[in-house]
């Protein structure tokens, strides 16, 4: 999970807010198998995945690649489905295994752009992969409708950008619950939903890039190796791995009108102390989907005091507490993949966490910026929530925002900035790009929390 906490971390988190055949099996009548026989497997990935081999899984990295390897072959030994089918190749590392445009693969290679590594002095581009797998289906007739199920695999390395402990300088920072907890339970569901398969497909996405804005989510949605709108929901792992006191954190219940009911469903089985949160739109992977009008769920089992530190290690994952979590969201993710009908997707109402650059006041204009885009002149857009002065003032998703109260826009950066210097009840004007034509907007600024 990506920082709100320093200048440029919080950037990011703003800017967040913004196939084969098989043969059908049939589940037990009790439900899903208990994780809980699982525990090696699950302490297995955690423990690779946080080695002092792969040296943090930061983007652009060797430990990063070995990550995203590890995941490809884990999903090929189980048979799932290589979708990925590359027109274009980006530039890569030497020693990193060739991109064969028209060849299916499980790695989908990507330039990662950050604006906010770049600002911070760092490369503003790094050659990445995600790595997405798929299992089918076993109806026919819902065999076009997807459920993604998905984590981000890096972390932050021996970098000290966005690190909590920067006095550490550069120590591995290994990322054990952030998030190689939330990758080993989207490769346990895959073991899973293999061996039992649902009613719809599920993708199995593993993410590169998170900690730089979201990227590989991101450029996913851009490029997504399914048509978008086939897609019926995606549930996102970023830190899964400290359960305590049986608590989980579970957000965007509200992101489509049947979600709540399925979530407290699910929770009728050994029930967790599941704190419920409404909004789709957040620091982590899952915003990407929602802003393309997809409903979400996030699992967290919430901050502690190794967050982006060095001593974010494997020996302090409660292991039997995620295996309780995965347990759980797999008859979430049963519940959903086996609907006969779609989810009704809520578009959100909730202001997005303040954006930093915005003045003391709580100036609001209720736009969510896309992080992903970070080679764009001006900032483009993820989402605008409904109600919000953007809204009422016409701003769109997908739009570009050049200019703002007479300011030009070229980055996150001078963005935040020009709404930072006007205060609630000011009247500005808007200039947006789309689809290539340029539109003066007017916009009355908000007070949040109003």
């Amino acid at each position: 999970m990506f920082p709100a906490l320093s200048r440029c971390a919080a950037l990011v988190s703003a800017a967040a807010i913004l196939f084969g055949c098989h043969p059908t099996r049939v589940a037990p009548e009790s439900g899903p198998t208990s994780a809980m026989g699982d525990t090696a497997r699950i302490r297995s990935d955690i423990v690779y995945l946080a080695s002092d081999a792969l040296e943090g899984r930061a983007t652009g990295t060797p430990g990063n690649d070995s990550a995203a390897a590890y995941l490809a072959r884990e999903y090929a030994t189980l048979g799932l489905t290589r979708i990925v089918r590359p027109t274009t190749c980006p530039e890569m590392r030497a020693g990193v295994r060739e991109c064969v445009v028209g060849r299916a693969s499980y790695l989908q290679h990507f330039p990662a752009r950050s604006a906010a590594a770049a600002h911070a002095g760092l490369p503003g581009e790094l050659p990445t992969q995600n790595v997405i797998a798929m299992q089918p289906g076993t109806d026919p007739t819902l065999h076009a409708e997807y459920v993604v199920i998905g984590a981000h695999f890096d972390h932050l390395g021996r970098s000290s950008f966005n690190a909590m402990d920067p006095d550490a300088k550069d120590a591995i920072r290994h990322g054990a619950d952030d998030n190689a907890s939330g990758t080993a339970a989207v490769l346990e569901l895959a073991r899973r939903f293999h061996a039992v398969p649902a009613r719809r497909p599920i993708l199995f996405a593993n993410f590169s890039g998170e900690e730089l804005g979201v990227l590989g989510s991101g450029y996913f949605v851009e490029h997504s190796p399914v048509p978008l709108d086939s897609i019926t929901a995606m549930l996102n792992f970023d830190m899964v791995g400290r359960l305590r006191n049986d608590k989980l954190i579970v957000y965007g219940v509200n992101t489509a009108a049947e979600m709540r009911g399925i979530v407290d469903s699910a929770n009728r089985v050994q029930p967790l102390a599941i704190t419920a949160e409404g909004d789709g739109f957040g620091p982590s992977d899952h915003a990407s989907f929602y802003g393309k009008n997809i409903p979400v769920l996030q699992f967290f089992t919430d901050m502690h005091e190794d967050y982006h530190r060095a001593t974010d290690v494997a020996s302090k994952i409660n292991i039997p507490g995620e295996a309780r979590v995965i347990d759980y969201a797999e008859r979430v993710a049963r519940a959903i993949a086996d609907r006969p009908t779609r989810l009704t997707y809520v578009r959100s109402s909730q202001p997005p966490p303040r954006m930093p650059g915005s003045s003391a006041n709580g100036t609001y204009f209720g736009s969510v910026p896309d992080m992903s885009t970070g080679d764009l002149p001006g900032v483009k857009l993820a989402g605008v929530t409904v109600g919000s002065p953007a809204d009422k003032a016409g701003v769109k998703a997908g739009d570009i925002i050049v200019e703002f109260g007479g300011k030009p826009v070229k980055d996150i950066y001078s963005y935040t900035d020009a709404i930072g210097a006007h205060k609630p009840g000011d009247v500005v004007q808007v200039v947006v790009l789309r689809a290539g034509t340029r539109l003066a907007l007017t916009a009355t600024l908000g007070k949040r929390g109003s």
